[in-house]
């Protein structure tokens, strides 16, 4: 596709603008010339005629102005009635905002006994969904394209007649094939796992689950709670120790512990300091234990950081992976959406996952739930979530200033967890006030095996660039302990300067969003000048990874170009290596109005959602008309 008009563009001739990463003055442009650039090649590779009406559809969905604000729903005389003293909104007044929900996308969806070719509906004449094939598939949306990826990867599709691509794999007499050598070759093969199973769903919505370690640890917690509160009422009585069969001291319960049930008699005898809690946990040595040393660690990414997104970025070299924040009071209820962080691809070879929670009962019981039904390398705490549903509830950065509540969690969590323990912290909570320094040796005492610190504090966000001299500070603290940097690493030049920081390895955030190929850059120490067709291939493979993650019928095709319309809101602030002035591009440098070597690197550049639906529309077919994301994915243009 060739990148220039018929007519010359009037390139943008003025000095660099602070703030903004520097082009070569040759593909500068401005805003207005830019849009009406890429609408016209749009309108050229499209090759028809528009019509008035593609052209009214065309001028909404790709218009540079920002829409009108919406109006209020309240009549003239009442509108002083409706709003507030200082003229703001009423709290309710913001619910007609377009929501398109997943089931619209199949009005008439069709049984799944049709689907798996069952004789009868278990459902009979309640059965809700259709079952004349025939009438379905007249009113079914056309397929995307003529191979299906499902099918010429696993030998057979599981979506049937409702795949988007059934006629690759349909009869003409409306039955499903299959290829046998594939089906076979794949049988057995469980490339998804940690997936919640139907009865441990049940028994946590009945609450029928037993956590037998963390009702032990929780106990103690309980024990010593009692005791301090006899100390300071002077009535404590010292607990008494009698000497063994070998001479060393045995520990007698006290009163507290043997209403706990915790009177037994230890299995074995215990020697000097030892107790029989030290006797029955799995010591700290006795753990699975996992090399972080020098490794590259692709972050905990929430929305964006899906399972198909991760697989993306295992390709390029990202070594280790960890799940989306998950909130262990949803775990604990089976809330399959909560459940579904969790899921691990056996291209995964270091997972973990991330929870957050605010009370060491439910987060130890939590970990308790993952160590016995997951597959997991380790488990990572959240302590460095800024938003304020989180925060204000004591979680995410709240914990770094509950430091007791942080430490009963930390120690709850190992006491209960066969793998390794890790934690995700910011430097503070405010922004001049920094207190990770403090934690980390207090960390190092609760046998955390790992530490990531993001260099920012909780009210900097992304104003300011990350402090890796802080973060240097605190790598010498944490040793022996791992210790991770995280913040700004968008270049391999980056990650060779937080190396020499001393940091034992480097997580990556924004940088795998904007270009999920920096592990290759950073491992080759190279500046990799990625043509556009390559980058197009990449997000090919995403879609194709969420055709098999979220389903290859309509619901599935919309929930993958919703995730891939967010991960572009980030992709589009990548500038190619060969257009720079000055290599390499910073993180916090925003790219100018440019127009790229070729079309389809100026249609990636754009910053507007109009041209991220083209994108998707190339490799997801059309959008449907009741597919309502604009709303949404407007506020994401400019992040």
């Amino acid at each position: 596709m060739e990148g220039a008009a018929e007519e010359p563009v009037e390139k943008r001739t003025d000095v660099a603008v602070k703030g903004e990463a520097a082009l070569k003055s040759q593909y500068l442009t401005t805003k207005e010339q830019f849009h009406a650039f890429v609408d016209f090649e749009w309108q050229c590779q499209k090759g028809e005629k528009a019509t008035d009406g593609d052209k009214a559809e065309d001028t909404m969905t790709t218009s540079i102005e920002e829409p009108e604000p919406k109006k209020l729903k309240l009549d003239p005389e009442e509108g002083k009635k409706g709003l507030k003293p200082d003229g703001k909104r009423i709290r309710g007044q913001n619910k007609s905002r377009p929501h398109t929900k997943p089931t619209t996308f199949d009005e008439k969806r069709l049984c799944l006994s049709v689907i798996q070719d069952k004789r009868d509906c278990p459902f009979g004449d309640k059965c809700q969904f259709q079952h004349d094939v025939a009438e379905y598939l007249a009113t079914k949306p056309a397929d995307i394209g003529e191979s299906c990826y499902l099918y010429d990867t696993f030998g057979k599709c599981g979506y049937g007649l409702c795949c988007r691509f059934a006629k690759a794999h349909t009869t003409p007499d409306f039955k499903t094939m299959e290829n046998a050598e594939l089906v076979q070759a794949n049988e057995g093969k469980m490339t998804v796992k940690n997936s919640l199973s139907k009865d441990l769903q049940i028994r946590l919505r009945k609450r029928s689950v037993t956590f037998n370690q963390s009702t032990e640890y929780l106990n103690t917690l309980s024990n010593q709670k009692d005791k301090r509160e006899q100390q300071g009422n002077g009535d404590v009585h010292a607990p008494e120790l009698s000497a063994g069969p070998t001479g060393g001291e045995q520990h007698v319960s006290t009163e507290a512990e043997a209403q706990a049930g915790l009177d037994k008699p230890p299995p074995v005898n215990t020697v000097g300091p030892l107790t029989d809690v030290d006797i029955i946990k799995l010591r700290l040595c006795e753990k699975k234990q996992v090399d972080f040393q020098d490794k590259l660690y692709l972050a905990p990414l929430t929305t964006c950081g899906n399972l198909p997104f991760r697989r993306v970025c295992k390709r390029f070299g990202a070594d280790i992976t960890c799940g989306e924040m998950a909130m262990c009071t949803n775990l604990l209820q089976g809330q399959q959406s909560e459940w579904a962080l969790l899921k691990r691809h056996e291209s995964e070879d270091v997972f973990g996952v991330q929870v957050e929670g605010c009370f060491p009962d439910t987060m130890t019981r939590c970990a308790e739930l993952i160590n016995g039904n997951i597959d997991v390398d380790f488990v990572d705490v959240n302590c460095g979530c800024p938003i304020d549903l989180v925060y204000k509830k004591g979680g995410g950065c709240g914990l770094m200033t509950r430091t007791k509540k942080f430490e009963q969690i930390i120690k709850g969590m190992n006491y209960v967890l066969d793998v390794p323990l890790t934690v995700k912290i910011r430097t503070g909570v405010q922004e001049k006030c920094n207190i990770a320094h403090k934690l980390i040796p207090e960390m190092k005492k609760w046998d955390v095996s790992m530490i990531t610190l993001h260099g920012r504090s909780r009210e900097q966000r992304y104003t300011k660039s990350a402090d890796w001299d802080y973060i240097n500070t605190c790598s010498k603290l944490a040793s022996p302990v791992p210790l991770f940097g995280n913040g700004d690493v968008l270049s391999y030049e980056d990650a060779m300067k937080a190396r020499e920081t001393g940091v034992s390895g480097i997580m990556i955030a924004r940088g795998a969003l904007i270009k999920p190929w920096i592990f290759t850059e950073i491992k080759e120490s190279r500046h990799w000048d990625i043509s556009s067709s390559e980058r197009l291939d990449v997000l090919r493979d995403f879609s194709n990874f969420g055709l098999e993650h979220w389903g290859s019928d309509t619901r599935g095709v919309e929930k993958t170009r919703t995730f891939m319309l967010e991960w572009l809101s980030f992709m589009c602030r990548y500038i190619p290596v060969g257009l720079l002035e000055r290599v390499p591009q910073k993180i916090n440098e925003r790219p100018p109005f440019y127009l790229g070597r070729n079309y389809l690197e100026s249609l990636m550049a754009s910053q507007h959602v109009g041209d991220w639906v083209r994108i998707s529309e190339m490799l997801l077919g059309p959008v449907p008309k009741n597919f309502n994301f604009l709303p949404k994915h407007k506020a994401n243009a400019y992040k």
